[in-house]
């Protein structure tokens, strides 16, 4: 606490600003957005990379927050003040960092599929910003970034193998097996697990919800995979414009089925496996129906192409 009243005391308008605006690339929203334009525009298999490191990380995360259950800082302290801009995002409990690790994490896989040098030093930048960011504003102990940031770290040169092996498929097999696995345990700590009766309600049924969807998401990289290596086999190249066209409106409607399918599914389902339906469904929209536009995004420009390199040829 003592580093995070050091921080306090040395708060600026300017900086609050700057530190709020820098802790939402911490958010689940730009994991989502990192991985899934890796995944349709760059590499699949670097997308799957990067989504398998988000989501054991997330459940590794979630289940630590549960078991060691540390409150918040100003929870800690009551003299303790945090930025209010950052109050609605800091929920659950506070260790460890789920900001850390989802930055740490997306970020240490983008350093790993890539050779250059300015989106390498935009990687450290953020993997380095957004921890601070999150002691700055108060959501956070430096114990929380620190194990995050290890934990994310690990996850990700752990999984390497999945953009580096010959048998990257194989292993994505078997590491997706893993997970699922690991996340019904999870899921069964949450619903069994004989908590204190005093334990924040709130947050508990925050991790339940996030077992739940955590499932839905690896169930739908599962399937989407499947059918992917067995019948549609997308490709991801298309020119830079086209890639933009393809990113913007397929990640327009991924947002749009994950707000509005929310209500009809809960009007049907219990709240939890509407969730758990719900994430399933982004995830096979994302891994298997948008792609189907693919080899169309692929075409377009490809006239100009062509016509640039004959005027090329005939000069």
């Amino acid at each position: 606490m003592d580093f995070l009243r050091f921080l306090e005391g040395i708060r600026t308008p300017v900086a609050d600003s700057f530190f709020s605006a820098i802790t939402y690339c911490g958010d689940v929203l730009f994991f989502m957005a990192v991985a899934i334009v890796v995944f349709w525009c760059v590499s699949k298999k670097s997308g799957y990379y990067i989504l398998t490191v988000g989501f054991l990380g997330t459940i590794a995360n979630q289940f630590m927050k549960l078991w060691f259950r540390v409150p918040r800082p100003w929870v800690l302290d009551p003299e303790f003040t945090i930025v209010e801009k950052a109050r609605a995002a800091a929920t659950g409990y506070s260790f460890p960092s789920g900001h850390t690790q989802n930055v740490v994490g997306t970020m240490a896989c983008v350093m790993f599929i890539t050779n250059k040098k300015w989106l390498r030093a935009g990687a450290v930048a953020l993997m380095l910003l957004v921890p601070f960011s999150r002691m700055y504003l108060g959501c956070h102990t430096p114990a929380d970034v620190a194990v995050a940031f290890v934990l994310a770290l690990v996850l990700a040169v752990m999984l390497r193998p999945l953009v580096t092996a010959e048998n990257h498929r194989l292993i994505l097999g078997r590491v997706l097996f893993l997970s699922i696995i690991v996340c019904i345990v999870y899921w069964a700590f949450v619903t069994f697990y004989p908590f204190p009766a005093n334990i924040d309600q709130a947050n508990l049924m925050e991790g339940t919800k996030n077992a739940y969807t955590l499932l839905g998401c690896l169930l739908g990289l599962v399937v989407s995979k499947t059918l992917d290596e067995r019948w549609l086999n997308f490709p991801v190249e298309a020119v830079w414009w086209a890639q933009i066209l393809k990113a913007a409106i397929g990640f327009g409607l991924l947002l749009l089925i994950q707000t509005f399918v929310k209500i009809p599914l809960r009007a049907v389902l219990p709240d939890y496996v509407a969730d758990m339906l719900r994430y399933f469904l982004m995830v096979f929209f994302a891994g298997t129906v948008w792609p189907l536009t693919f080899p169309w995004f692929s075409k377009l420009g490809r006239g100009n192409v062509k016509e640039k390199t004959r005027k090329r040829e005939d000069t």
